[in-house]
This record gives C-alpha cells, sequence and structure tokens, in this order.
C-alpha cells in the first residue's frame, strides 16, 4: 500500500533556505511536503527526478493581472515559467474599488502606465464588483494553474472616493476623503488583500497623458492610509518613486513604513539620464531606516529593463514616416513585401532621418534581439557600433535589423540598469542584503516590453551563463526568488521544500533551461497583441501537489485559487 500519494525521487533538491543542494527524495501528501531526504515508503506516483534540479516554485511579486485574472485562467507567461504565485495590484493601478461611472477611467490609466490593450480590457473585464472585497470574491470563484495575490491600488482608491478630482494628482482630498481612502484600504486588508500599492513617478501616466494620480499625494494622505492599514497589524507597502528630491521623497516613503509599523518595498532601477551611483545612494538611506528599526525592501530586476522595437508592436520607430505609414495597415507579411521596395525603403529612411524622433535617437544602445535573448551584450556589439564599422546610417541599420525574420525580428533597448554598458549594476542590486527580485511586470507592457522571464532569466543567467567571476550560487538564486520573495508579502508557507510547506514544486533541466524566441500573441480578448516569451526546460511544475505543467506545455489542471492574505509558516 503506498505511503505517500507523490515522491519525486533521487532529484538535486536546492530546497529554497540557500542551504547547499543534495541529492534526495521529496514526499508530497494532501497538497503539502511531507518528506525530504531518502524518503522508504513508496507513492502512489513515483518521478524519477535524477539528473534534474528539484526547487519551490517562484513566487513573483510584481504582476498585474488584475484584468487577465478575470478571463485566463492559465495565467500566462507566468505559469510557463516555474512561477507558482503571483502577486498582482503593483504600481497603485487595479481595477478596485471602482464605481460604475468609472470603468472607463480604470481602464485608460492601466493602459496608459501598464500598456495593456484597452480594447481586451473592455472585452475581457466581467465587472462583477464595486468594493474591493467583491473584487477578491470574484477572484475567489475562479480556478488557475497558479496561485494567485492581490493588493489594493492608490488610484482606484483615489477615484471612488474623489470622484472626478481623484484622477487629478494635484487634487487635494480633505481629511475625511483621507479617512475614507483608509478605511476603505484597512478593509481590502481584512478582506484578504496582501497590502496597499501606490505611484510615484512622472513615467506613470494614463492614454491621455495625465499624470497617474497619487503621483504628489501629500503626506497627510500617504500617512493617513499607512495609518489605518497599519491598524490591522496585517498587510505589506509597495511603493515605486522617481525620488527626485531623495531626502523629502524618501522621507516621505519612510514615513508610510514607520507610521504603519507593516513592511515596505520600494523599486530600485539605475535609471537612464540619472547618476550611475544614484541607486546606491538609495541604498545607503535604506540601510539607515533598517537601522532605526523600519522595515524596508527593494524590489530589483534580473537584467536591464528596456523597450522591444518591432514592425508588430506600440514601439516601431518607423511609424513616424508618412510613407510607413501608408501600409502601416497591411497584415505583416504583405508590409514587409512593400517594405523591402528600394524606393519604399529609401523613402521611409528619409523620413525617420529628417524627423528623428523615437528610441533610436534618445537611447545611446540598440541591439538585435537574438533566440535565445542576449541581454548581457556590450555596446561594441550595439547596431550603433556596426553602423560606425560599416559606414552605413543608423536608420538603414535599424530598418534592416526589424526587417529579419520576415518581419517579426525586435530590437531591444535598454533604458535601464545599464549606464556603464554592461550587468554590474544588476548584478549589485541583486546581491544588496536588502532587496528581493521583482519588476518583471507579468500581464502588463504588452506591446513594448517583455520581462515576465525575470525569474527564468535570473536562474539560467546569474546561475549558469554569466562569466564564472559574475556568477551567483544557484543555491542563492533558489532562495531570492523563493522563499525571500515569499516572505516580502507574507506568505510564509511557500518556497521552501520542506515538511508542512505548500508543495508548490519545480522539476529543472538546468542545461536545457532557457529563454524561448520573443514572440508577438494576439490571444488577449477582442484579439488584443501581447509580447512574450515561452521557456523551455521546466520538466515538471506542480502546484500544492498537482502536476501543471509537463514537458513545457500546461497540463489544464487548475489548483491555483486567490491566496487571501498573509500566510502563517508550517507549525
Amino acid at each position: 500500500m503506498a505511503e505517500h500519494e507523490l515522491v519525486i525521487r533521487g532529484g538535486f533538491v536546492v530546497d529554497g533556505t540557500g542551504t547547499p543542494g543534495r541529492v534526495a527524495d521529496v514526499a508530497i501528501d494532501g497538497g503539502r511536503i511531507t518528506a525530504v531526504g531518502e524518503v522508504g515508503g513508496r507513492g502512489a506516483e513515483e518521478v524519477d527526478a535524477r539528473g534534474l534540479l528539484v526547487t519551490p516554485g517562484w513566487v513573483d511579486v510584481h504582476t498585474h493581472y488584475d484584468g487577465q485574472a478575470t478571463w485566463d485562467s492559465q495565467l500566462t507567461p507566468s505559469s510557463w515559467h516555474g512561477v507558482t504565485t503571483v502577486v498582482m495590484g503593483n504600481c497603485g493601478v487595479g481595477f478596485a474599488p471602482v464605481r460604475p461611472d468609472r470603468h472607463e477611467w480604470l481602464i485608460e490609466l492601466m493602459e496608459g502606465v501598464e500598456d495593456i490593450p484597452g480594447t481586451a480590457l473592455h472585452e475581457g473585464i466581467t465587472w462583477e464588483w464595486e468594493s474591493f472585497p467583491e473584487y477578491l470574491d470574484a477572484i475567489g470563484r475562479r480556478t488557475y494553474a497558479i496561485d494567485i495575490a492581490a493588493q489594493v491600488p492608490h488610484a482606484a482608491l483615489r477615484g471612488y472616493v474623489m470622484g472626478d478630482r481623484g484622477a487629478d494628482y494635484a487634487a487635494v482630498p480633505t481629511p475625511e476623503e483621507i479617512a475614507r481612502m483608509g478605511t476603505l484600504a484597512a478593509e481590502a486588508i481584512e478582506a484578504g488583500a496582501l497590502g496597499f500599492s501606490t505611484s510615484r513617478t512622472v513615467a506613470h501616466k494614463s492614454v491621455d497623458g495625465r499624470h497617474t494620480p497619487s503621483l504628489t499625494a501629500t503626506s497627510d494622505e500617504l500617512l493617513g492610509i499607512a495609518a489605518a492599514v497599519g491598524a490591522t497589524g496585517k498587510g505589506v507597502f509597495e511603493v515605486v518613486a522617481d525620488l527626485v528630491d531623495l531626502d523629502g521623497e524618501f522621507g516621505l516613503v519612510r514615513g508610510m513604513a514607520e507610521t504603519s509599523g507593516r513592511p515596505l518595498s520600494l523599486t530600485m532601477l539605475q535609471r537612464q539620464g540619472f547618476p550611475p551611483d544614484e541607486y546606491e545612494r538609495i541604498f545607503a538611506h535604506m540601510e539607515s531606516a533598517v537601522a532605526d528599526g523600519v522595515t524596508m525592501r527593494g524590489q530589483v530586476a534580473a537584467r536591464p529593463v528596456g523597450l522591444l522595437l518591432s514592425l508588430e508592436g506600440r514601439a516601431n520607430p518607423l511609424a513616424v514616416a508618412p510613407t510607413y505609414q501608408k501600409v502601416a495597415h497591411q497584415p505583416l507579411a504583405e508590409r514587409v513585401v512593400e517594405l523591402r521596395r528600394p524606393d519604399v525603403r529609401d523613402a521611409i529612411v528619409a523620413e525617420v532621418t529628417a524627423a528623428r524622433v523615437g528610441a533610436i535617437y534618445t537611447f545611446p544602445h540598440l541591439f538585435a534581439m537574438s533566440t535565445p535573448p542576449r541581454y548581457d551584450q556590450r555596446p561594441e556589439e550595439s547596431l550603433g557600433a556596426e553602423a560606425a564599422r560599416t559606414g552605413v546610417a543608423l536608420e538603414e541599420v535599424v530598418y534592416d535589423a526589424l526587417l529579419a525574420d520576415e518581419g517579426r525580428a525586435f530590437i531591444v533597448v535598454p533604458v535601464n540598469n545599464y549606464e556603464e554598458g554592461d550587468l554590474g549594476a544588476v548584478r549589485a542590486m541583486l546581491t544588496h542584503p536588502l532587496t528581493v527580485p521583482g519588476l518583471g511586470d507579468a500581464g502588463a507592457h504588452c506591446t513594448m516590453i517583455c520581462d515576465a522571464s525575470f525569474p527564468t532569466y535570473l536562474l539560467t543567467y546569474w546561475g549558469r551563463d554569466a562569466p564564472e567571476a559574475e556568477r551567483l550560487p544557484i543555491e542563492w538564486v533558489v532562495q531570492q526568488q523563493c522563499a525571500a520573495t515569499a516572505q516580502l508579502v507574507g506568505l510564509l508557507d511557500r518556497g521552501v521544500l520542506a515538511p508542512g510547506f505548500r508543495a508548490d514544486v519545480n522539476l529543472i533541466d538546468l542545461d536545457r533551461l532557457s529563454i524561448g524566441r520573443t514572440e508577438m500573441l494576439t490571444d488577449l480578448p477582442a484579439g488584443g497583441k501581447r509580447l512574450v516569451q515561452r521557456a523551455d526546460g521546466y520538466v515538471r511544475t506542480y502546484v500544492a501537489g498537482d502536476l501543471v505543467r509537463e514537458g513545457d506545455e500546461l497540463t489544464g489542471t487548475l489548483p491555483g485559487r486567490l491566496v487571501r492574505g498573509a500566510q502563517p509558516a508550517p507549525a
């Protein structure tokens, strides 16, 4: 008679604690890990994991599935990349609470801030809710391939309480409105939101050009909400901020954590146009806060963050040319035929050169995207360097690069984390003791950015492919993407392979693990576009002991659920 429901045999177990990996068995019963080591009893199902890396499932704390979660049970692309838990509602944007007459406004805000097609959101979102608890109930009625958790977004809260004034970042709420926002934020936390998120960056704008509503929220507003959330004794804060006035702005962000007594995480990037060591000064402020007993962490990226230029995407450097606009409506294959005509090419290149606007003139480095994608290219490998070597104008080099692969090619433009022309700043931020990996924005930036593959990249590049002197231990990489991210948001029941923890498990062929080609799909509602990268090498992924991915394909099994609130560690 079987003693366990499932036993994974003989894999190289890296358990998420940071301790050295070892060859071991993993037993699973009732959706939990029940034994790790030499498991003597037989399993009703036995899986041979010899030669495979066995890890906890990845926990991705920075996604934007707020709309997609209402129509997509698979939650791709995260479920393609070994992710078993995602947290949405970041950057202060989302879809609850919402009054019936504010649906359009929230869609336009999400479309502008996170580049999710408004047509897809209009067709896909069911709007079964008004309050945030009702939103959680709607998500809770669905099942998914992986677990999902939510945060309450500041922008939606302002719009719900302040009406039209809430959309204006310069509008100051009354004390009564601040109290109401605090009450609703606390209500959301009590109903199961993991935390509260807000944005203070000029990069976040609605499709109509207006800045995100929380851009200049006053200290009274932010600290009032923080105090109300803190009174629950639950929840975390997620903040993205420009910190141009570093001392003053950081002091306000720190004040949210101090006032609430709750953990706070802050987006950390080496930003284009700022001093290259700016992030080090932010770290110094964060270290000072932590030394004073304030719980703060930085969320950092696994690689440079930037734009993908393409003929099918929103960032198309040829779109400024009137000659291009004449063929822009054609299907891609027909458009490529036209674009290969010498007279069309000459006209478009001349018009782009005359206009001199767009990413190819704004950013110093452009690279042809390879398959599998490389993000460690050096400046001498750039299209600009090619143009200089060959004596061909950059506009012509870019034109020809976009026409590669029958017009399905991409040019990657590192915007952040690449000021020195290498990944040194990325590594420095990743390895800082006060950071966790995040910022992949899965579910968002559908036509310009494709970073949902961050978890796979973290393991493949930093754990395997980076130059030996820069490589990071596999055990450390797994801990950061599992236990550390889970702990950041209070999900203490996952991220570790040990008895009592959730049986979220990856079986990985590390030698084969890779990120697939970048591709543009049209599988969102209303035929909306999205950029994706699949993954090869995830041999099996289990969620609560159920097999959700096998042989690089999803099985259709849906054990994932809404995670309501922080979860305690196993006894």
